[in-house]
């Protein structure tokens, strides 16, 4: 470069810049919370609640009642005896474990379609559904609300299905490539925005939201920070299992800053790491 010459800056992508403008201008299609998900997550919320009345309400969708027993008799979940029933679910496994069942089985069906890109959901998935394994364990750690981390695991990166049903929209109607490496450097920029907005509409619980917008920049999450990193933790513990190579170690994992921030100690990060086997199987059979 000659002296006193100032280099332009590079073109943005126009397909980054299509999809802002369309981002800016709130044309974006959420996905609705699905009926079953937001009244489990009503039911949990309830003094009131019993085995009952989630039984009932996961009959009235006989393919969901389905898959919440094939989980449930799933080795998983390694139930001595073969369940036969919602009740016997929920008194075996728990009211919160086979609500957590329900309630993801509901979102997946609702949230995660995009025609054309379903090897790409599948990986999403499996990510939340890590994720919001993960989070449970690392609240239990920390003696925290194992419920919350749940929801605040599964969602927290929500926004990506809905991010990638825009940006192939906007690649289509402009004619633009779609590069694998755009596409996915574009879900990862820019899902928590779209997750904000997918969160408020279904009026998640203000510690997911926080947790949803500020998990990668905990530090930012004010009254909610807790929550915050512990999803972070565990969205790098899904990252860490499920792909090996961005850590390329397990003492590479432990150097993550979040571990110290959590006050967690070795044998702590131990024990979580151990979890790899239990959690792989509980994804595996909501996957299936």
């Amino acid at each position: 470069m000659s002296p006193g010459i100032e280099s332009s800056p590079a073109p943005a992508d126009p397909l980054r810049v299509a999809v802002a403008e369309r981002l800016a201008d709130g044309d974006l299609r959420l996905p609705l919370l699905p009926r079953v998900a937001s009244q489990v997550v009503a039911l949990v919320g309830s003094p009131q609640t019993d085995a009952n009345r989630l039984a009932e309400l996961i009959h009235r969708d006989p393919a969901l009642a389905g898959h919440v027993l094939r989980i449930a008799n799933s080795p998983a979940y390694m139930p001595r005896m073969p369940i036969v029933s919602l009740q016997q679910a929920v008194s075996r496994l728990g009211f919160n474990v086979v609500a957590e069942i329900a309630f993801a089985a509901s979102v997946q069906s609702g949230v995660f379609k995009v025609p054309g890109y379903e090897s790409v959901l599948l990986q999403l998935w499996r990510h939340a559904l890590t994720s919001g394994a993960f989070a449970k364990e690392v609240a239990r750690a920390r003696r925290l609300n194992v419920e919350g981390a749940f929801l605040c695991g599964l969602l927290h990166a929500v926004g990506k299905p809905a991010l990638l049903q825009l940006v192939t929209d906007v690649a289509r109607a402009r004619g633009l490539p779609l590069e694998p490496a755009l596409l996915f450097a574009l879900l990862d920029e820019l899902h928590p925005l779209v997750g904000l907005r997918i969160g408020e509409q279904w009026g998640l619980p203000k510690p997911v939201l926080a947790a949803i917008e500020h998990y990668g920049s905990y530090g930012q999450a004010g009254a909610f920070r807790q929550d915050a990193m512990v999803t972070f933790l565990a969205d790098r513990l899904a990252t860490h299992i499920l792909d090996a190579a961005v850590f390329g170690s397990d003492q590479a994992f432990r150097e993550t800053p979040v571990i110290a921030d959590l006050n967690l100690y070795p044998d702590d990060v131990a024990n979580l790491l151990s979890r790899k086997d239990r959690v792989l199987d509980q994804v595996s059979a909501m996957v299936a």
